[in-house]
């Protein structure tokens, strides 16, 4: 009895590691040499807190042009479709405006993105071949291979116009 109780302690224990954000590191160690935490910031929308976000560059110094990997916990539970949909939102005012491509996009994060609620870390990862990697948790749930998308979805948080200022200076170490 006591050998089954230890097994099952085990698997609980090992369950713990698979699930824990900390463990995602790993996977940002595979595409990004060096990681170390560059910024973090909270993101509200209204009243709501809806994810921290934390951003992992080669030393802790990002480089749009270099990889690194961000991070979002999620504070509420969110669809997965409206996730795409809202990402779509944020490109388009941040000024791109083709139509076609952003179909695409829309289609593909919608397949990506699933549904998530409090606790559940998405991270992105842009790659040395400019492609963006996702995971949910520790686990792979879809890659865009298109540089161009890589640019404009990770400029969402960290282009000069994204539409939240102040936590795209809080992901850079700014403040």
């Amino acid at each position: 009895m006591l050998k089954i109780k230890s097994i099952f302690c085990m698997i609980g224990v090992f369950t713990l590691l698979l699930t824990s954000p900390s463990y995602a590191l790993d996977n940002i160690g595979l595409f990004v040499p060096n990681e170390q935490k560059v910024g973090q910031g909270r993101f509200t929308y209204l009243f709501w807190d809806v994810y921290d976000a934390t951003l992992y560059a080669p030393q802790g110094v990002w480089d749009n042009n270099k990889p690194f990997a961000l991070t979002l916990s999620y504070l509420q539970p969110l669809k997965g479709e409206k996730i795409a949909d809202r990402s779509i939102k944020e490109i388009r005012d941040l000024g791109f405006t083709d139509e076609a491509k952003l179909s695409t996009w829309r289609i593909q994060m919608r397949q990506i993105f699933p549904d998530v609620n409090k606790g559940i870390t998405l991270t992105g990862i842009y790659t040395d071949a400019g492609d963006t990697i996702f995971y949910k948790n520790n686990v792979e749930i879809g890659r865009v291979k298109d540089p161009e998308f890589s640019k404009a979805f990770f400029g969402i948080w960290l282009n000069e116009k994204t539409s939240a200022p102040d936590l795209r200076q809080k992901l850079l170490g700014a403040i």
